[in-house]
């Protein structure tokens, strides 16, 4: 290709056809083309793509701008010889000026012979087969039966039947464009193929080879999937069957009886056929035949004599057998058709004389050119490699197979022309080769081929060499110039794309096989000649072309031609000029798809990257901050010389409990404040939020205005100080107020409040606090700051990062069993030795003969590790353990207690004691001699880190860790020494509320982000709705956007739909779904999301404190982030947080690529989404919106997105033109049956008739439903969604999404359409269609025989498509018919649709069901699919054993049967067991019912309650002999909560659990069967 400017030359290799084609369709431009270079040129003649390339593209291109053209054959004569040196002379000068080259070749045989050697050539003579004539006969009056049966079956004329080849046009149409036509009638011309090439083999091979191939075409077809269905199958079948057995029962005569029980075990033979449906005429699937038959060679000349084999076939085993000691032998066998090449490996495989031979077939391309290419390349290369030393070829191995290995070419058909004859020879590239004729003995045609061969090969040479004049002869050379004329062809302007009479026809067979269709209606062109008679009295002829009727004409008259063929060209030509002009063609000239290509369900590119809106495609976004937090007033505070006085806004946290707990500390909470730089929008403060603290606590909170503050800016230093303090120890990150970095982004205070009232909100401020935290002197210790494990060297957080929990400290203690430890037990921290925290010079010297004085206790003080402190005072502090850095809780001095008293014993542990008493355990543990052992000693309760409060913690489903699940009841009290101890400087009560600021904050910043972009997007609808709309599912908070993005959805798909179907009524439903895919698509929606940069705004992570950015205090990620993945936190947190979390771990660290403005460690404010995950919110947009304000605001919001469309019906400007139905066809319909059905009576009848139309109806000028099917699917699907969106407004989205499955989909709307017997109206002309209805409607008609059963679609029979198109086709014809009105269709379909599926009666896909149990029941699910005949096999497997098996002729519905056995043999076993152990326990309930927890599970699904909550109470026992006790109960929507049932001690936590659930099924059973 030539490069212009900078562009760089291309080599591109392709066949010739493909290079006609972009010529034509002007994807390439000749000029654009440097050099051609044609290999086997010698076809440029008559109407091959070489000459139509040369004829139509290459001389009509100026000469300065045509390629140079370089051709290669071994001859340029492509016949069966030349007559003289002139006759060869012309040919070759023909050749020459077609190609506008000169022919050149070697005059020195013997240099071209030092590197291709010549093989040496050999003629084998054989007898002449004698006739079968009996058995050809009866072949033959079977291929004139089924012409007959053909023919009367058949409206057309034969000429239109018999091509139907369509002059050829079919084949044109598979060698063109790569696809081929079946129709039912076809049927009857492959059989007659067949017929054919079975008598060929009969003729040719012998009758077992007949048998061979007859049994394969059989097998084939019985093997085909859609034997089922089509009727040109079972036809053919019938006929096989017979001729199968007419030559098997002849296998059985003469002495050759060992031999027929060779025949009678071959009908097992395995056929491993590639598309056997697709088969060229003569050709039959490979097979491989395993035969017990025992041969010898003298039983080939009785099976010759009995007409078994050929005397041919006899003569080529013995030529075989003569290289039976040759070494490296490879061969190959050139025959003439196809089924030859593919019985003969069969003959040599039954013989045991030929078991040196490993031969297999190598023929051309059939229409399944993909398949036929790799299984080629396959045969070449086991031959290359010497796995296969005999291939038998067709002519496809003639040209460019390159085998330096073969040394045997045989060519049992002789070639055809003089070419084939140098070629095949050509294929013996080793030196020493034969190259072995095979002639049939007298047969004068062969001879003389023979010599015609070798005579012309020496003229071609000679005439190459040495060139004959010619010049005296006339009109030899002439070459047509391309100068069309006109009338010959029709070219586009705007991009030179042509179509000519040569190409017209195959291209309106092109355009007919890429309309919409399914199996039922495969659509062609339609011909019709017509006869005239000229004055002259010559005959002329005229074609009307009929399209199929989704085409936007139907019929079209031809111009008088002088024969048939040339009138089917000219009024195909015709048509493609009128298709272009209509925008059925593109300006390439090919048939348009809609915009672009459709990239459904394809997740990645040709490079395997992921594509945009897609669920894996991911990327980096900047988080986003709401513009009113920005502030830089929040930098000021450094003390400059004029004192500033700043206008701030102050907003109190006020927070309310609901629920009971126990545990004291969760009242004991000090208040706060926010202090904000800007008034807060009304919205936010009426915004309450739910903080999870605890399992039965949760909290309210909100924002109060207290009013605008003025502060001074040493007030505002104070603050910033006391800020960072707090929230450095809350979220675990060690800041100094002095040098913390502040961003203007986020400029926000957090503040204690004193309480009591003030008009002046600055008197609200606990100030004295501020002063006693900032101003303390603990601040030096580095054990009392942030991240004492740092200072320690023991890298363990101790409080704010959610990396460790208290699993840790189990696995260190050793305690793999879950056995509770010492007192320390799950308290996080590590174990540092005490010299390390001595030798810091932090804790005083423990010489206890250096002790100043004895602690006085009368006096109730205590010693601590730096001070001395009153008991009293100690109450509601917070202490850090010298000896490990962590930090507790105070809750009282137990006075009862001291360092001596013995070390408590492990539950459940009796060995000896493993410490004598707590002074012991610090001396071995950590090397720290107590001197105060007389103390009391200080009880506390671990200070946990800030977690996330917004996601609901406690309502666990079953199956989680029960040690996880009660831990929030349970407290853990540690008993310290308090020498041991550092008093902390913030009170406790102050970091717990503290600790909830993150989660309120994350709300909030959320919140005006969703009010920042109400007001971009500048419609009015509540921003609490916007917020839910931008939060996914993966926040786990308690809303999310997937229910609106359900309804968004919908509503854009149906906005999409009418408008693309009013607007353009000539495009067919092809177009217009891709065109609505091109509208809608996620990646469409992605790229309108990240154009608005709603990338922003979304939040898509759960709430991790410890990534969050608090003003002042950046969150740190470091090397404890990577060793997390394993921590037991990460079981709770979703991909794309940790996916987020260890990119963050990089970007943590390249602090020298930082940009300008980049604050340091700011990873934070980066997070990754998916692109689906913003597609997904442009839809949850637009549902909201349809929500709040109904279609004007969802139309202003799809506008202001970016989706350019009239959403106004008035603005389309479309017309609804009335239907021209002929009066036959509307007397033919039963109106008032049909509108009896609907119960809806029609304006115009004839969108009726559309609407129950299939395209296998001859048109006779009614359209088919498939464009009245694109607009009903669509208004059918926004219609359901909204319906049940607004019926079950409290059904959780994954509930609804499976809700609307069952209700829009086509297998229900298929048995609606049967139920109301609107199956009975459908107008089509296809009998397999008709059968397959007729099935389904027993299938449905039993279903809904069954008491109170509806499958909503999950019935066991699978629905013809066609009946649930003409449902949405006739909502389609509704919606037209009443002016466009959506409230119409739903008035006529609201009826047909009852009983709508609904939360109680919905189904669950037993595939679903069998995954989810197998789930919970942590069991192993496998499915394995087989296919043998025309039905799918499908296993299932649980845990490696095969539970249950199906059968079906469709894979997807035999593993729905397979899944639903294996449930069935799964509860059937549950049931068997859960009887067994009631018998032993003494205590079998009603019957064999299985009281399970999938029981449970499956109740709570059914009446959308939460799950079941198991808590254990009590676990006890020695190690080999554990007991387990467990209680659940349940909320239930309509009484609350259930009381707590206990189960029975079990030995496993399953059985315990079961145990408890069979007692609450007992109790709701009670509770619902009054």
């Amino acid at each position: 290709m030539r490069g212009g400017g900078n562009v760089s030359l291309k080599v591109l290799v392709m066949t010739a056809q493909i290079l006609l084609n972009i010529l034509r369709h002007s994807i390439v431009k000749m000029e654009a083309i440097n050099l051609l270079i044609l290999d086997e040129c010698h076809h440029a003649v008559k109407k091959h793509p070489y000459s139509l390339v040369m004829s139509e593209f290459y001389h009509t291109t100026p000469k300065e701008k045509r390629p140079s053209v370089f051709g290669m054959t071994a001859s340029p004569v492509n016949l069966k010889g030349v007559s003289s040196q002139v006759d060869c002379a012309v040919k070759i000068r023909n050749l020459e000026s077609k190609l506008d080259s000169v022919v050149c070749t070697i005059k020195d045989r013997k240099e071209l012979e030092k590197h291709v050697p010549m093989p040496s050539e050999v003629v084998v003579e054989y007898d002449k087969a004698s006739s079968l004539w009996s058995l050809h006969e009866k072949i033959k009056q079977m291929e004139q039966t089924v012409e007959e049966a053909a023919r009367s079956s058949s409206r057309r004329s034969k000429w239109q039947f018999m091509g139907a080849r369509d002059a050829g046009a079919k084949e044109e149409l598979r060698q063109v464009y790569g696809v081929s036509e079946r129709t039912e009638s076809d049927g009857a011309a492959n059989l007659i193929q067949k017929l054919r090439a079975i008598n060929y083999a009969l003729g040719e091979l012998g009758q077992w080879c007949a048998y061979k191939v007859a049994h394969a075409f059989l097998t084939a077809l019985q093997n085909d999937e859609r034997a089922n269905h089509q009727l040109d199958i079972k036809f053919q079948e019938s006929y096989l069957v017979t001729v199968v057995s007419l030559l098997q029962c002849n296998l059985s005569e003469g002495a050759i009886s060992e031999n027929n029980a060779t025949g009678s075990d071959m009908d097992d033979a395995s056929v491993n056929g590639n598309e056997p449906d697709e088969l060229e005429e003569g050709e039959l699937a490979t097979s491989h035949i395993v035969s017990g038959g025992e041969h010898v060679d003298v039983i080939i000349g009785a099976a010759v004599a009995d007409g078994k084999v050929t005397p041919k076939v006899q003569s080529l085993i013995k030529i075989l057998l003569k290289y039976q000691h040759t070494e490296d032998f490879r061969a190959i066998i050139f025959v003439e058709r196809v089924v030859a090449a593919l019985v003969l490996p069969k003959v040599f495989m039954e013989l045991p004389s030929l078991s040196f031979v490993k031969s297999a077939s190598l023929i051309g391309h059939n229409n399944s050119q993909e398949m036929r290419t790799s299984q080629m390349q396959d045969t070449i290369a086991r031959f290359r490699d010497g796995r296969v030393t005999v291939l038998v070829a067709t002519s496809v191995a003639e040209e460019g197979l390159d085998i330096r290995q073969c040394n045997v070419v045989i060519r049992f058909d002789l070639a055809k022309t003089v070419l084939a004859y140098i070629q095949s020879r050509g294929r013996a590239r080793k030196p020493g080769s034969d190259y072995i004729l095979m002639v049939e003995r007298e047969n004068l045609s062969h001879v003389a081929f023979l010599k015609n061969a070798r005579n012309s090969e020496e003229t071609l040479r000679k005439e190459a060499i040495e060139r004959t004049d010619i010049s005296h002869l006339k009109d030899t050379c002439s070459i047509n110039s391309g100068e069309a004329v006109d009338g010959t062809m029709y070219q586009v302007k705007s991009t030179g794309a042509v179509v000519s009479l040569n190409s017209a026809v195959g291209l309106i067979h092109f355009y007919c096989s890429q309309l919409p269709s399914d199996r039922y209606s495969i659509l062609h062109p339609e011909f019709t000649i017509k006869h005239h008679e000229t004055p002259g009295g010559l005959m002329e002829y005229s074609c009307e072309l009929q399209l199929p009727c989704n085409a936007p004409f139907e019929k079209l008259e031809g111009p008088p031609c002088k024969s048939m063929r040339l009138a089917q060209q000219a009024v195909c030509l015709a048509a493609c000029k009128k298709l272009h002009e209509m925008g059925a063609f593109t300006d390439m000239l090919l048939p348009d798809k809609g915009i672009g290509a459709e990239t459904d369900k394809v997740e990645q590119n040709d490079e395997g990257d992921p594509l945009p809106g897609t669920a894996r495609q991911r990327e980096f976004y900047p988080e986003g901050v709401a513009d009113i937090l920005q502030g830089e007033w929040i930098l000021s505070g450094k003390g400059s010389e004029e004192p500033k006085i700043f206008n701030l806004y102050m907003y109190s946290v006020n927070c309310e409990n609901t629920g009971f707990s126990k545990d004291p500390l969760l009242n004991q909470v000090s208040e706060f404040a926010v202090i904000f730089g800007a008034e807060l929008d009304a919205e936010v403060l009426s915004m309450s939020m739910d903080l999870f603290v605890a399992r039965a606590v949760i909290t309210k909170a909100s924002l109060v205005y207290e009013g605008p503050i003025k502060i001074r800016e040493t007030q505002l230093t104070l603050l910033k100080s006391f800020h960072v303090r707090l929230m450095s120890i809350v979220l675990d990150v060690d800041v100094e107020p002095s040098n913390t970095p502040w961003d203007t982004a986020k400029a926000y205070l957090f503040v204690p409040l004193a309480g009591g009232k003030s008009t002046d909100p600055v008197h609200l401020i606990d100030w004295a606090l501020i002063d006693e935290v900032t101003k303390t002197d603990a601040w030096i210790n580095p054990l009392q700051r942030a991240r004492p494990d740092v200072y320690l060297g023991t890298n363990e957080r101790t409080l704010g990062g959610d990396r460790r929990e208290y699993g840790f400290a189990k696995l260190r203690h050793g305690m793999a069993n879950e056995q509770k430890s010492h007192p320390t037990y799950g308290i996080r921290g590590a174990v540092a030795q005490f010299d390390v925290v001595k030798a810091s010079g932090l804790a005083p010297h423990r010489d206890a003969s250096r002790v100043p004085f004895q602690v006085d206790l009368t006096n109730g003080k205590l010693m601590m590790a730096d001070s001395c402190i009153m008991v009293e005072d100690l109450g509601g502090k917070i202490i850090t353990a010298a000896h490990s850095g962590k930090r507790f809780y105070v809750d009282s001095v137990r006075f009862d207690m001291t360092a001596e008293n013995s070390f408590p014993r492990k539950e459940g542990y009796l060995g000896p004691l493993e410490y004598g008493s707590y002074a012991e355990y610090y001396k071995q543990k950590y090397g720290v001699e107590l001197i105060y052992r007389q103390q009391p000693l200080i009880r506390a309760r671990g200070v946990s880190y800030c977690k996330n409060l917004l996601s609901p913690r406690f309502e666990h489903s079953d199956g989680h860790d029960a040690v996880s699940e009660e831990t929030p009841e349970k407290t853990y009290y540690v008993f310290l020494p308090p020498e041991l101890c550092f008093v902390h400087p913030l009170p406790g009560s102050l970091v717990r509320g503290a600790q909830r600021l993150p989660s309120i904050m994350r709300r909030i910043e959320s919140m005006l982000l969703a009010v920042q972009l109400k007001d971009i997007i500048n419609y009015p609808v509540p921003a609490s709705k916007i917020l839910e709309a931008l939060t996914a599912a993966s926040c786990q908070e308690t809303f999310c956007y997937e229910r609106a993005e359900l309804l968004g959805d919908a509503y854009l798909k149906w906005v999409v739909s009418r408008f693309l179907f009013l607007k353009y009524p000539q495009k067919h439903e092809g177009q217009l779904t891709r065109m609505r895919q091109q509208m809608v698509s996620n990646m469409v929606l992605y790229r309108f999301a990240l154009n608005k940069g709603l990338q922003s705004y979304i939040q898509a992570d759960r709430f991790a404190p410890s990534r969050w950015a608090s003003p002042g205090v950046l969150p740190v990620f470091d090397e404890d982030t990577k060793e997390a993945d394993s921590s037991l936190f990460y079981e709770e947190i979703d991909s794309d947080e940790r996916l987020s979390r260890k990119i963050h771990n990089t970007d943590g660290y390249e602090e020298d690529e930082m940009e300008d403005g980049e604050l340091e460690s700011d990873s934070s404010s980066y997070r990754v989404l998916s692109g689906k995950t913003l597609a997904d919110v442009v839809e949850a947009l637009i549902g909201v919106y349809y929500v709040e304000g109904g279609k004007c605001a969802a139309n202003h919001l799809m506008r202001w997105i970016g989706i350019e469309i009239d959403f106004d019906l008035k603005e389309i400007k479309y017309s609804v033109k009335p239907s021209t139905v002929p009066d036959n066809i509307l007397k033919s319909i039963d109106f008032d049956s049909l509108e009896g059905s609907l119960n809806c009576k029609f304006s115009d009848r004839g969108l009726l008739v559309e609407a129950i139309t299939h395209a296998s109806r001859p048109s006779s000028g009614v359209s088919c439903y498939q464009r009245l099917e694109f607009v009903g699917d669509a208004v059918l699907d926004h219609l359901i969604t909204r319906y049940l969106f607004f019926t079950y407004t409290d059904l959780p989205p994954g509930r609804l999404t499976d809700l609307r499955a069952a209700a829009v989909n086509n297998e229900n709307f298929a048995r609606v359409a049967v139920k109301h017997n609107l199956h009975t109206h459908l107008r089509h002309g296809s009998s397999a269609l008709e059968k397959q209805i007729r099935d389904f409607v027993k299938e449905v008609q039993n279903e809904l025989s069954k008491p109170g059963f509806n499958s909503f679609g999950l019935g066991d029979c699978k629905a013809p498509k066609v009946l649930g198109d003409i449902f949405e086709s006739i909502a389609g014809a509704i919606f037209l018919d009443s002016g466009c009105v959506t409230a119409s269709v739903w008035e006529v379909f609201q009826p047909l649709l009852n009983p709508m599926v609904t939360p109680e009666t919905l189904p669950m896909h037993p595939v679903r069901e069998l995954q989810e149990r197998c789930q919970q029941q942590a069991e192993g699910l496998e499915y394995k699919a087989t296919r043998t005949g025309n039905l799918a096999i499908v296993e299932v497997y649980v845990d490696g054993v095969q539970i249950g098996v199906a059968h079906n002729p469709q894979k997807k519905m035999a593993q729905k049967l397979a899944a639903r056995n294996a449930l069935v043999a799964l509860k059937e076993k549950e049931s068997a067991e859960a009887k067994e152990s009631g018998e032993v326990d003494g205590k079998e309930k009603n019957g064999s019912q299985s009281f399970t927890r999938q029981t449970l599970n499956d109740i709570c699904l059914r009446r959308n309650w939460p799950m079941p909550i198991y808590q254990c109470i009590h676990e006890g026992g020695p190690a080999h002999a554990k007991r387990f006790t467990f209680a659940v109960r349940v909320n239930t929507s309509d009484r609350g909560w259930t009381d707590e049932c206990i189960g029975d001690p079990m030995p496993s936590v399953k059985k315990a659990k079961d145990s408890a659930a069979v007692l609450l099924l007992e109790l709701l059973n009670k509770w619902y069967t009054r």
